[in-house]
């Protein structure tokens, strides 16, 4: 399985390097286990104008029988977005990272359902239990169990 993991995420890390989707580019990817992939929303969403967020992706060796793991990190001027479904600590309740999740998605496909997630935003807000969620969050978004019940934002 080791083999198909390596080669599958040899392809995708070809592909978003050579053939990038607008807004999306690879800002650290050295091995296949954690990528740091940069998204900029490109309408004219006054949240976001102008700014570039990380997503973090670390991919288990089921991957991509399994979705990776992917959050939004902040680093040096680089800031976790506001928005109703992504709460302070990075971590995004997003149905295509668990459930939703299907092996012929992919970083690429990933990354575009976040930048059309965030460009759809029109409320410059936090989940309303953020505070709570953060506080007693685990370590890896994986290991939450959210509830998608608002498609709206």
């Amino acid at each position: 399985m080791i083999g198909g993991f390596t080669k599958r995420l040899g392809r995708e890390l070809n592909d978003l390097k050579n053939n990038p989707a607008v807004g999306i580019s690879v800002f650290q990817a050295n091995d296949f286990r954690i990528w740091l992939i940069d998204i900029k929303v490109m309408d004219d969403n006054p949240i976001y104008a102008g700014k570039t967020f990380r997503l973090q992706f670390r991919f288990a060796s089921s991957y991509p029988i399994e979705a990776p793991e992917v959050q939004f990190v902040a680093s040096y001027g680089i800031e976790i977005p506001v928005h109703p479904h992504i709460y302070s600590n990075g971590h995004i309740c997003l149905d295509v990272l668990g459930s939703g999740w299907s092996p012929v998605q992919t970083v690429a496909s990933v990354a575009m359902s976040i930048q059309s997630m965030l460009a759809g935003n029109d409320r410059n807000e936090r989940p309303p239990d953020d505070a709570r969620y953060v506080a007693h969050a685990p370590i890896s978004p994986k290991n939450t169990r959210f509830v998608y019940h608002d498609d709206t934002v």
